[in-house]
C-alpha cells in the first residue's frame, strides 16, 4: 500500500477511523480530497464510496529487467511465461492471471497498448492473485518476443490450425506461450516471432476455447 485517499466529506464512522488507524500503523500516507478530487483519482465516482488506495505491485517489472536478471542468474532453470496479444476483456485478463499464479507460471508479458489494463475489474477477476504474480510490461509485443528469442527462449503461439499439440512441448528450454485476441487470435506481427504454433486437441467439432481456459490448461499441464 502506497497512499490512502479519503474524501473530506466522509462521515466519521468506525470504518473510516479503522482505515486511518491501519494506514498509520503501516506508515501509509493519508491524503484528504474534496469529492471531485477523489473521483479524479478513483476514476469511479459511483462506487468508490469516498475511498481510494494506491497499490504498488511487488512483482511488477519490465521484460528488459527480467532478461537482465536471468542473465545474472547462474542457477537458472528454464522459465515459462504467458504473453498476451490483444486480450481486451478485463474479465479474461483477471482469470488468466489467476490461472497463471495458481499453476506456477513464472510471469505474464502484458503490453502497454492493445490489451486490457490493470484496473479494479481485473483485480476482482483475479481474486487478488494479481499481487502474487510477476507482471512484465513491454511497449511492443512483437519486438519484445524477438528479444526473448535472441536470449534463447522458444516462442509458441496458440492456434487451432497448428500441427504440434500442447502435450508435445517439453520444458527443456525457456518457453513463452502467446495467447491471442479473443476473436482474431494471434496477430500477424506476433506470429512471425513464434518458433512454432501449438493447438489443443478438441472433440465434437469445437473450434476454440475461451482464452482464459486455454491459459489454465497451459499453466497446469505439468501437474495433472
Amino acid at each position: 500500500m502506497h497512499k490512502l485517499h479519503l474524501a473530506s466529506s466522509n462521515r466519521r464512522d468506525q470504518l473510516i477511523s479503522r482505515m486511518e488507524a491501519l494506514a498509520e500503523e503501516r506508515q501509509v500516507e493519508i491524503v484528504h480530497w474534496d469529492r471531485k478530487g477523489l473521483s479524479r483519482i478513483s476514476k469511479n465516482s459511483r462506487q468508490d464510496q469516498g475511498v481510494a488506495l494506491d497499490l504498488a505491485l511487488p512483482h511488477y517489472s519490465t521484460c528488459e529487467g527480467f532478461l537482465q536478471q536471468r542473465q545474472g542468474d547462474n542457477n537458472k532453470k528454464p522459465y515459462e511465461l504467458l504473453a498476451l496479444d490483444g486480450i481486451t476483456n478485463p474479465q479474461n485478463l483477471g482469470m488468466i492471471i489467476r490461472s497463471a499464479c495458481a499453476g506456477g507460471i513464472d510471469g505474464i508479458i502484458l503490453p502497454r497498448k492493445g490489451c486490457a489494463q490493470i484496473d479494479p475489474l481485473v483485480i476482482k477477476a483475479s481474486t487478488g492473485t494479481l499481487f502474487k504474480t510477476r507482471i512484465l510490461r513491454c511497449e511492443t509485443l512483437a519486438n519484445t518476443l524477438g528479444e526473448f528469442r535472441k536470449a534463447g527462449a522458444r516462442v509458441c503461439g496458440l492456434s487451432s490450425h497448428a500441427q504440434l499439440t500442447l502435450a508435445e512441448v517439453t520444458g527443456e528450454v525457456p518457453t513463452i506461450f502467446v495467447l491471442g485476441n479473443e476473436t482474431r487470435g494471434v496477430s500477424e506481427a506476433v506470429s512471425k516471432q513464434c518458433n512454432e504454433l501449438l493447438r489443443i486437441p478438441m472433440h465434437n467439432d469445437v473450434e476454440s476455447l475461451n482464452v482464459a481456459v486455454t491459459a489454465a490448461l497451459i499453466s497446469f499441464r505439468h501437474q495433472l
